[in-house]
């Protein structure tokens, strides 16, 4: 391998969605360290920040129609019943959600948790609470999406959080997405839900690290229960 591979591959690829916040801060920082040198310093680290934060690697998702994927990298929040949004209908019955928190360091690329068809997509505006907070689910910005899996309706839910406060979806209603495909992201610390029918078992448990497009969070017909844990 090449000096000019290695480069290459240490870089991590960033967002188009980054560009204008990037340009934002890069530009800031020029206009403030010229009257003030501190500030120039401070700008970059909040520059380096900010292209940090947009960062977009890729991932080996596994391809199987068993598994859930992570929609997101970040620590698992919540595993247990819950009842989905109502603007999906899919009624008052709780199913199980699973719950993956983005902080501001976190990589913030959405990621399709299985492959289907997307029936629905809803946004609702709302609160900027603590997006770890459980009541974050019913009472902050949202936007809900709906796929047909091979397995049934899977719920894919971001959630704004107390500093994010812009929520891009990429998706279309009636189109296809793959397991692991990019949907959209959130800016600057957030949730991303996922509600599952009757035949999944989680395999993550509160406190795990996700790595969005790569790790599995759930899975089909799995005879065995949700995963003891012990933490070291």
């Amino acid at each position: 391998m090449s000096l000019v591979d290695s480069i290459r591959n240490t870089l991590v690829p960033i967002h188009r969605e980054g560009y204008p916040f990037i340009a934002a801060f890069a530009g800031a920082t020029i206009i403030v360290g010229y009257f003030w040198e501190p500030l120039f310093w401070i700008g970059l680290i909040l520059t380096a920040w900010c292209i940090y934060f947009y960062r977009d690697p890729q991932r080996v998702t596994p391809i199987d129609d068993k598994l859930v994927i992570s929609p997101a990298d970040g620590i698992v929040s919540a595993v247990g019943p819950a009842v989905p949004p109502r603007e999906l209908g899919l009624g008052d019955k709780e199913m199980t959600r699973i719950s993956v928190f983005m902080n501001v360091f976190s990589c913030h690329i959405n990621r399709a948790p299985v492959r289907g068809r997307i029936t629905t997509i809803v946004h609702k505006p709302g609160k900027f609470l603590n997006a770890e907070l459980d009541k974050a689910s019913a009472e902050n910005e949202r936007n809900s999406l709906l796929i047909e899996s091979p397995n049934g309706d899977v719920a894919v839910v971001q959630i704004a959080g107390l500093v994010a406060r812009r929520i891009v979806c990429w998706a279309d209603e009636n189109n296809a997405i793959s397991i692991g495909e990019r949907f959209g992201l959130i800016r600057f610390g957030s949730r991303v839900d996922v509600y599952l029918p009757e035949g999944f078992t989680p395999r993550v448990a509160i406190g795990q690290i996700a790595v969005g497009g790569e790790s599995v969070i759930a899975e089909f017909g799995g005879a065995a229960s949700a995963p003891l844990v012990r933490i070291n």
